[in-house]
């Protein structure tokens, strides 16, 4: 690419493309490919001037190379952009609001008065119908307020008043719709998928290749446990997939040869070949979209009071309009209360508080499905860990292996692992590459093994039941024995490792001792939310009791539960909620699913199961459990920008209505002020909220 440097300052770069024109695609191309750079932290291209400003890290010689390299054909390769663009967007709105303003002025300047007065006639039509609507259906709503007033200067022959009314409602009307659609397709944006490569199947064997080369009509590969990332139909194979996250179903579909499948959704169990029918997940976004703007369970309280409270305000104001008149005789005084409704930012201000405060959380990495789950985190006082995954790195290892029953250490590790290769989740990971790290080879001498989920393994070798699982499983489920003389060793374990129990013939043959280190976070994080106002941890674990409590102790918890099962995880939710908790659960895998629909705010890990994240209402990124910090301080700043959203609305319209009233504004200012205050009040609700507390 041919550019000129145009200005350089320490991490900061800005270029011109030696180019006359750049499209909106290209633009949008460029941004996005100069994004996806390790280097990059912050990049806009401004496609009128063909003009790129870079923020990077490190230093400058990867980023200029870079941008010597980037070619126009490579980048459509590599990169997928969405059907969707917010530069569209804004170039759409931007040229509708300089139309209205350029034919404003023409018309002021150069129509005779005549044709002035028509045109401002003919303009009155929509305004009126609407408010005849409204009065036709029993309704007093804020159109019926515009209506009369703009009917009432024009009976009075006040065009003028009537024109700037109409112009001030268009333009309003414009900004705010403008404000909204934007705020939505960028929360939509962060809230889309983000696959990046598939298995394609070629003539060859399966390939994996970018999301971005896909295209209609290629056969992909779908695995248990993964993500459909586009819509489809399945070729070959059979599976269960979960839907709810875009049907509600709370059970797995069976898809078949023929059976269409959609992206977003979870293959549960099996895999299959599907045929794209639509590339890029695109369809995705605009479900969510949908969702964002359709889905009123996902409004939050506040929201839904500010609805319901301009609604029931709009009487209020006819009727103080009426009472104007009454008193004072003067149509100019009623005019001026007609002017001011708070419905306009009391509906537009509160959604656009929730849905700036939802694309901040995203650009944070952290996935929010609707504002009720953001005012459930600011109320929360009381938050539920998963232990595995979650506290933990959810990489555990093999410490050692304490054999019982005169069994030899080597050989129950290689049962063991023989065992658990089936079934790959991180404990059966852990014994496995022990048992290879030991060079231990494991062949299948064992019949068909039987998976219990929560619980444990189960199959025979030479003709003995062998079982590995929880203490829970081996000891009370299938009532195998501690072999005489051993209980001492057995009350000896180590406390501070997790214990895999391994039983052949209903003897204990040995337990294997596995550690999974704590977050370096966790402890500090769970400081800090106490600090904003959690007062009740807890753990829920399905370790042992002495290891929960040793875990317990670290992490200095309120309370923890051990040797829990899944459906005991979403009882004691359930439980902490009759008692008046509001409480966030957060977890990871499979059998945290119960308690996170449970929870009034289910926080999933983002690289724990699939299934987890489509149920949680919330997801956060693995990296770190800060973000569950910046989560509750965007949540109550959200809160704190909604109540002073109320006052500021409620206080300044009342003044504009009482010096309405009084005479001091004329109509066409009353409508004037409010519209300004309306942008006003909706563009400090997109802006950033206030920072929080550093991450150390």
């Amino acid at each position: 690419m041919n550019a000129t440097i145009l200005h350089e300052s320490q991490g900061r770069i800005r270029i011109k493309l030696k180019q006359k024109r750049m499209t909106l695609e290209q633009a949008d191309l460029l941004e996005a490919w100069l994004q996806s750079r390790a280097w990059a932290h912050q990049v806009t291209v401004h496609e009128r001037t063909c003009c790129v400003i870079i923020y990077y890290a490190g230093d400058r010689k990867p980023v200029l190379d870079d941008i010597r390299s980037f070619s126009w054909t490579q980048a459509q390769h590599a990169i997928a952009l969405p059907d969707h663009s917010s530069r569209a967007l804004n170039r759409e709105f931007e040229e509708k609001l300089v139309s209205k303003i350029v034919v404003k002025a023409a018309c002021m300047l150069f129509l005779p008065p005549p044709v002035r007065i028509a045109r401002v006639i003919w303009r009155m039509i929509p305004f009126v119908r609407r408010g005849l609507r409204c009065l036709l259906r029993g309704r007093i709503q804020v159109e019926l307020l515009d209506a009369l007033s703009i009917s009432i200067s024009a009976c009075q022959r006040d065009f003028g008043t009537a024109d700037a009314v109409m112009f001030l409602l268009e333009i309003g009307e414009l900004l705010e719709e403008w404000t909204r659609k934007k705020s939505v397709e960028d929360l939509a944006r962060c809230m889309s998928l983000n696959v990046d490569r598939v298995w394609l199947r070629t003539p060859q064997g399966e390939v994996l290749v970018p999301i971005a080369q896909i295209q209609p009509g290629d056969a992909i590969v779908a695995r248990a446990g993964g993500v459909i990332p586009m819509d489809g139909v399945v070729l070959e194979g059979e599976v269960t997939v979960n839907q709810a996250s875009l049907t509600g179903e709370s059970l797995p579909v069976a898809k078949r040869p023929g059976g269409a499948v959609y992206a977003g959704t979870v293959v549960e169990e099996g895999e299959c070949v599907l045929e794209v029918r639509q590339a890029s997940g695109q369809s995705r976004y605009d479900q969510i979209v949908h969702m964002i703007e359709q889905s009123e369970q996902m409004k939050s309280a506040a929201e839904s009071k500010a609805a319901h409270l301009a609604d029931k305000l709009v009487p209020y104001t006819f009727a103080g309009s009426l009472l104007s008149f009454a008193v004072t005789r003067n149509v100019a005084r009623a005019l001026s209360v007609l002017m001011v409704d708070f419905s306009c930012a009391l509906k537009l201000a509160m959604p656009l508080a929730v849905l700036s405060a939802m694309r901040e959380a995203g650009r944070s990495h952290i996935t929010v499905k609707g504002g009720k789950f953001l005012e459930a985190v600011a109320a929360a006082d009381t938050i539920v860990f998963d232990k595995t995954g979650t506290l933990t790195y959810a990489c555990p290892k093999v410490e050692k292996v304490i054999p019982f029953g005169g069994e030899d250490p080597r050989e129950m590790l290689r049962l063991a692992a023989c065992l658990e290769e089936h079934f790959p989740h991180s404990m059966a990971n852990a014994v496995v590459k022990e048992a290879k790290r030991q060079g231990l080879t494991h062949e299948e001498f064992h019949s068909k093994v039987e998976y219990l989920v929560a619980h444990g393994i189960a199959s025979t070798v030479n003709g003995k039941r062998v079982l590995i699982g929880s203490a829970h499983f081996v000891f009370e489920d299938e009532g195998c024995q501690i072999p005489e003389g051993e209980q001492e060793r057995f009350d000896m374990l180590p406390a501070e490792y997790s214990h895999l129990f391994l039983a052949v013939g209903g003897q204990l043959a040995a337990v294997l001792c596995i550690s999974d280190p704590l977050r370096e976070e966790a402890a500090s994080v769970l400081a800090a939310l106490r600090e904003m106002g959690i007062s009740k941890t807890v753990m829920l674990t399905g370790d042992s009791r002495r290891t929960a409590a040793v875990i317990a102790e670290q992490l200095n918890v309120d309370e923890f539960r051990a040797e829990v099962l899944p459906a005991d995880k979403a009882e004691f939710v359930a439980q902490l909620r009759k008692q008046g908790h509001t409480v966030m659960m957060v977890g990871d895998g499979i059998n945290d699913s119960p308690a996170l629909s449970e929870a009034d705010a289910g926080i999933a890990i983002s690289d724990g199961a699939a299934l987890a994240r489509e149920i949680a209402d919330i997801t956060i990124a693995a990296d770190s459990l800060w973000e569950l910090v910046e989560l509750r301080r965007i949540a109550m700043e959200l809160m704190r920008r909604i109540h002073s959203n109320y006052r500021f609305v409620i206080g300044f319209n009342g003044t504009l209505i009482a010096l309405g009233v009084a005479g001091v504004l004329p109509p066409a200012s009353s409508a004037m002020l409010h519209n300004l205050s309306t942008l006003g009040v909706s563009l400090r609700s997109m802006s950033a909220l206030p920072p929080g507390r550093k991450k150390t």
